[in-house]
């Protein structure tokens, strides 16, 4: 069943972040026939859409909000080596935050997000096919196996029971085996003789982030849209009936504004300010990830995920990235070089033949969070101001697909996707 609405499609649609989401959702609108222009703060794959993992990984994407996030979120305060980090001086906005985000930490909470979820991945996969079919020429790679590398039982029954979590609620059973350690380094020599267990789980896949964005932004291009580096928008005026317009921070390159009949504000973790004034209270913040890449003697070929460390490591051509952590930060705040050292104080006994000092691409990104783990998709209080944001660790997998539901909705004579009614920027 689709919902019905009185809209009339635009012809021009800014867009605000050339991250994934953004130039997804710019995609899929010139799929439609709509003219777009994209403008970012720095450039293409400027934010999170860099860094990450790369991982499209439909068996486990799950809402952030869960009890044991909450309860690693109490360790953090006197263990920093703990996955999620908080700082000790916490300001208002993000103790406002945390507490909403604590709230949705329960079984109950989990499960019924869990089941929007669910609804997730049976699509997501298939908008990465649309964006190949059209012509985005960068490789979606079959990750058969992904690794899941564990130290002990007890790290790999943490999976088994959120495999039978996600199973429970009503999503797909996962295709995997469990296997030894042995039969782990088989396939990648580069995991230790501490990787003692783990599994074998099928039917994932994986990207090279960068080259995966750039390449989507070129198709963005040769499509006729224009992209604007170098472009922070500081507030965004509605025209009413005649549109938007866009007017540029002093730190912009240009003191140009911009105008188009709707704008899309896909800026990540600097959504907030833009997306205020026009009825969106869900606050998205930071949630950054660090990462780095090092080269092992022997390059692996599979997505490795660790665990118990909660680790995600990804096979670049010749570089091997490590990803990790959840710091709830200032997206603005630099780089602390102490999480790095915790990723790899974690990560080193479980490889071998990797020289951890001689790493490249130390990187920190701000992942976009929501308090209560959905993304924010669809209209503003302004039907002219749309919002595609708040992805959380999954920006990556559920990227296209929120540019083709963004794209669906702005364009389809009034009728609107069912699938996005979860997603309300106005909850």
């Amino acid at each position: 069943m689709t919902v019905k609405t009185a809209r009339t499609a635009p012809e021009h649609v800014a867009v605000v972040g050339a991250g994934m989401a953004g130039l997804c959702t710019a995609w899929f609108l010139q799929e439609r026939g709509v003219r777009v222009t994209v403008l970012d703060r720095k450039g293409v794959a400027a934010g999170c859409s860099w860094g990450n993992a790369g991982m499209l990984n439909p068996a486990f994407t799950v809402p952030l909000p869960e009890p044991s996030v909450l309860r690693y979120g109490f360790r953090s305060f006197l263990d920093r080596s703990s996955p999620v980090s908080i700082p000790p001086t916490v300001d208002r906005q993000l103790w406002s935050f945390l507490l909403s985000f604590a709230r949705n930490c329960t079984a109950r909470q989990w499960q019924r997000a869990m089941a929007v979820f669910n609804e997730l991945n049976r699509s997501c996969l298939a908008a990465y096919e649309h964006l190949a079919e059209g012509g985005v020429s960068a490789p979606v790679k079959s990750a058969d196996p992904l690794i899941i590398a564990c130290r002990n039982r007890q790290d790999r029954e943490h999976v088994l029971k959120e495999f039978a979590h996600i199973s429970a609620s009503g999503g797909d059973e996962a295709r995997f085996e469990t296997v030894t350690g042995g039969e782990l380094r088989e396939l990648e020599p580069v995991l230790s003789a501490e990787v003692r267990t783990g599994l074998r789980v099928y039917g994932q896949r994986f990207i090279n982030p960068p080259e995966f964005v750039r390449t989507l932004a070129e198709d963005v291009r040769n499509r006729g849209g224009e992209i604007v580096e170098n472009f922070s928008v500081d507030r965004v005026h509605d025209l009413g009936e005649s549109g938007v317009e866009l007017v540029p921070s002093a730190s912009s390159r240009t003191a140009d504004t911009v105008r188009a009949d709707a704008v899309v504000l896909a800026g990540g973790a600097w959504l907030n300010d833009l997306a205020r004034p026009f009825g969106v209270k869900m606050r998205v913040q930071a949630g950054r990830g660090y990462s780095f890449t090092v080269r092992p003697r022997v390059m692996p070929t599979h997505p490795i995920y660790l665990s118990g460390q909660r680790i995600a490591c990804n096979p670049l051509g010749d570089r091997f990235r490590v990803t990790g952590s959840m710091e709830f930060r200032s997206p603005d705040a630099p780089l602390d070089p102490r999480r790095i050292r915790t990723i790899i104080e974690s990560a080193r006994p479980m490889f071998s033949g990797i020289d951890w000092n001689d790493r490249h691409e130390e990187w920190v990104g701000s992942r976009p969070c929501t308090a209560d783990g959905l993304p924010l998709i669809g209209p503003s209080r302004s039907p002219r101001v749309q919002i595609a944001g708040g992805h959380g660790m999954w920006g990556m997998v559920l990227g296209p697909l929120t540019g083709r539901l963004l794209a669906d909705a702005m364009t389809g004579n009034g009728e609107v996707p069912p699938l996005i009614r979860h997603f309300d920027p106005l909850r």
